[in-house]
């Protein structure tokens, strides 16, 4: 598949670079990465050419004049941010490597402190009124070990 240049695409790329850190994808990492494709509206099997790109077997379609344009905040983004958090809540805890991913999604877009809050208000609310307790102790924890930078 040939990937198509844009800014959806760069986020992506720039997040599974994180996931792929360490060598390793989990099932938990995958599930935050089906959301993103699918938030930022990547076409189907999308995955796995951007899998090549990451391990150097096909060029980045992204120039790096694409890259400084993409960096920052666009309407749309806190709410894909939000979904990608929600996904992370969704296992027993979440790992440092989906930390990292988190942190990375948000400084790709520019999310600043304030709306991180806000991001972190609205998950708060919706796992209250949905009565989960183990995602709010969960998302406690992330946030108390976490915290914006």
């Amino acid at each position: 598949m040939a990937l198509e240049s844009s800014r959806g695409l760069y986020l992506f790329l720039r997040t599974l670079e994180v996931a792929v850190d360490d060598d390793v994808i989990t099932e938990d990492e995958m599930a935050i990465l089906n959301i993103l494709s699918r938030c930022l509206d990547l076409p189907e099997g999308v995955i796995g050419a951007c899998w090549a790109v990451v391990r150097g077997s096909m060029a980045s379609p992204i120039t790096s004049e694409q890259e400084a344009s993409w960096s920052g905040k666009l309407l749309g983004d806190a709410t894909c941010y939000q979904s990608a958090i929600i996904a992370a809540l969704d296992d027993e805890v979440i790992t440092d490597e989906e930390m990292a991913m988190l942190d990375c999604l948000r400084q790709a877009m520019g999310i600043q402190t304030n709306e991180h809050a806000m991001v972190a208000e609205a998950v708060l609310q919706m796992i209250n009124n949905a009565g989960e307790e183990r995602h709010r102790d969960r998302f406690e924890a992330y946030l108390t070990s976490h915290p914006y930078r």
